[in-house]
């Protein structure tokens, strides 16, 4: 094992630079906590080192807190400045937030806290942007033409954030807020949503459900470039593409699965379950089980809504048995599928199997 003092006597001698080094100790520290002890082929997944993290996190959400009461205090007593007030305290809020995360992120390198972090500055910049920016006394009267550039500066924000402390998370939450934006602003332009199944039927009749799947399309992809520049996840840029896969996921297979169900036919039910083996296999490649997870509920639904009664839980009952195949000898599956692929299928790409 390569130990500090090895890596400042390589410095000394001209061997590493100092920023070749800083480099160095920032990917081994990357990988550290749950990664230590990751059967080959697992996916990483780490939402926090230690009780020490979640006792900072507590903290952080108490001067948040805090800091908002002060804030509202001082607003009620000066109702005619609102607005400054609350732009001031944005701008303040977004500077506290920075140099905590330089500090937590950048230099402790804790898991938890930098996604707090994120939250907290992605809802500090909304607020920032919206008050100074869109009329929010004519939101409840359905009139959104004043709040998509400020949710848009707010995504942009948060790539700032992202590009500067790399947190994985903060990827997913860029995703989710041109999502909102996109939805917000085709409502503002006379799109009606009539509920929150319009976000996903595509027989719906407006554009939602297809700015859904054309925004999981496209955010897939975007995970699957991070996923192919680092196929055996040792960088942060894995850690990008599995965030980017849990909000990908979801919007896809809500969106075909009920489009699908909402037919109620047999062929559609045919075709829903070719669909989802599809996703199935897809996971299984690229060696991401999200994609999996988002299936499940639907394929429960289906068995429930085609078969019934016993039926449904005989599916459900060998859905279960699947899935704990799948859990249990998902490398080998994995290397019997890949070896099925076809030529031009990218798989030195793609996380290499370890059968």
């Amino acid at each position: 094992m390569i130990e500090r003092d090895d890596l400042k006597a390589a410095i000394g001698s001209g061997l590493l630079t100092e920023k070749q080094a800083a480099g160095l100790i920032g990917l081994a520290d990357s990988r550290r906590g749950a990664r230590n002890d990751l059967a080959p082929g697992d996916e990483p997944f780490e939402l926090f080192k230690g009780f020490n993290e979640i006792f900072i996190v507590i903290g952080m959400i108490i001067l948040a807190t805090g800091w908002a009461g002060v804030w509202a205090a001082t607003t009620a007593l000066d109702v005619y400045n609102a607005t400054r007030n609350m732009v001031i305290a944005a701008v303040i809020g977004a500077a506290l937030l920075w140099l905590l995360s330089e500090y937590f992120i950048s230099r402790r390198r804790m898991v938890a806290p930098a996604i707090t972090l994120s939250v907290m500055f992605a809802v500090n910049a909304a607020i920032g942007f919206i008050a100074s920016m869109s009329d929010v006394f004519m939101v409840p009267q359905g009139d959104y033409t004043s709040v998509p550039l400020p949710l848009f500066l707010t995504t942009i924000a948060l790539l700032v954030y992202w590009w500067r402390f790399r947190v994985p998370f903060a990827m997913a939450m860029i995703a989710v807020g041109l999502f909102i934006v996109a939805i917000v602003f085709t409502a503002s332009r006379g799109g009606d949503v009539g509920g929150i199944s319009d976000l996903f039927l595509l027989s719906a009749g407006g554009p939602f459900a297809w700015i859904t799947l054309v925004l999981g399309l496209l955010v897939f992809a975007v995970a699957m470039m991070f996923d192919m520049s680092d196929p055996h996840r040792v960088t942060r840029r894995s850690a990008n593409g599995f965030w980017l896969h849990v909000v990908a996921a979801p919007a896809l297979v809500n969106t075909i699965a009920l489009s699908l169900l909402d037919r109620e036919t047999f062929g559609a039910n045919l075709l829903l379950l070719f669909i989802l083996g599809l996703f199935a296999v897809v996971a299984i490649v690229i060696d991401r089980r999200s994609f999996l997870i988002a299936a499940i509920g639907y394929i429960v639904a289906l068995a429930a809504g085609v078969m019934g009664g016993e039926g449904a839980s005989i599916t459900v009952l060998i859905l279960g048995i699947v899935l704990l195949l799948l859990g249990a000898f998902w490398e080998r599956i994995r290397a019997l599928i890949l070896r099925l692929m076809p030529g031009f299928v990218p798989l030195h790409r793609l996380p290499p199997s370890h059968v």
